[in-house]
């Protein structure tokens, strides 16, 4: 059950991404009132989601005591870490 958890987390974030790489490239190519500001909203997220995904997953490796992909350790396992 946790795995299928992971799983779903990873695509809703994929697919969070994906729009929103959409939606910034329409913006992009759309002349309204605003858009401007809204590119550059775009933009920032574009940036800012996955580095804010990468420090949940960091955070939460810590909080766990578990190894990640985001740990600063990467090539060492939880039983490197551990000592078990």
């Amino acid at each position: 059950m946790k795995k299928k958890t992971k799983q779903i987390a990873a695509w809703i974030c994929i697919i969070s991404l994906l729009l929103l790489y959409i939606a910034t490239f329409i913006i992009a190519l759309l002349d309204f009132p605003g858009s401007d500001s809204l590119f550059r909203a775009c933009l920032a997220a574009t940036v800012l989601l996955p580095i804010l995904l990468w420090i949940y997953i960091w955070l939460y490796g810590k909080v766990k005591n578990k190894h990640t992909m985001a740990s600063m350790d990467i090539f060492q396992t939880d039983r490197e870490n551990h000592g078990k």
